[in-house]
């Protein structure tokens, strides 16, 4: 997916707030291809044996406020990390996920990258984190329903070569 070049995401703090129905918020989504993905140990190659940590989104919760011609939207995504067969004592992983506005042709209208930080017990396989995010999006007039706000793994080069030879879970 490649970044647009217009700004659709705003750290101003709007002046006005007013909440807004769901139905004239954006929709959020994960998207599906990208709701996984793989980190691999230093040195291995694409391969289930390589893979140090997976990684999930599992979930997003989206709200939001009108704010005279913008939202500001608030997701709340689980993400959870695993150990994979190639961990080793690591105890955390250190994720990247976007999140994108697009308008009602599915053309990305802005794109924002997130990290996240997860830490693993050493008892535990997994762990998960609550990820919350706030941002304003300028609506340019357009209804906020007729936007749409997707998320994903931003996946390395490895990863995608990987996900092309072995299924998702």
């Amino acid at each position: 997916m490649l970044l647009s070049g217009c700004n659709w995401f705003s750290s101003d703090e709007p002046e006005k707030r007013a909440m807004v129905t769901p139905s004239a918020c954006p929709t959020a989504a994960i998207l599906k291809p990208l709701s996984q993905t793989a980190v691999f140990a230093p040195g291995q190659s694409p391969q289930q044996a390589g893979v140090a940590f997976t990684g999930l989104l599992s979930e997003v919760d989206a709200k939001c406020e009108g704010a005279g011609d913008a939202v500001r939207l608030k997701l709340d995504t689980i993400v959870v990390g695993e150990r994979g067969p190639a961990a080793g004592t690591a105890g955390a992983v250190d994720l990247w996920y976007f999140v994108a506005v697009t308008g009602p042709d599915q053309a990305i209208l802005s794109k924002r990258l997130f990290p996240v930080h997860i830490e693993i017990p050493a008892a535990s396989k997994r762990a998960g984190v609550s990820d919350h995010i706030e941002e304003i999006i300028p609506l340019g007039g357009r209804p906020a329903g007729d936007l749409n706000v997707v998320l994903g793994f931003q996946q390395s080069t490895e990863a995608a070569e990987f996900y092309k030879n072995y299924p998702r879970r």
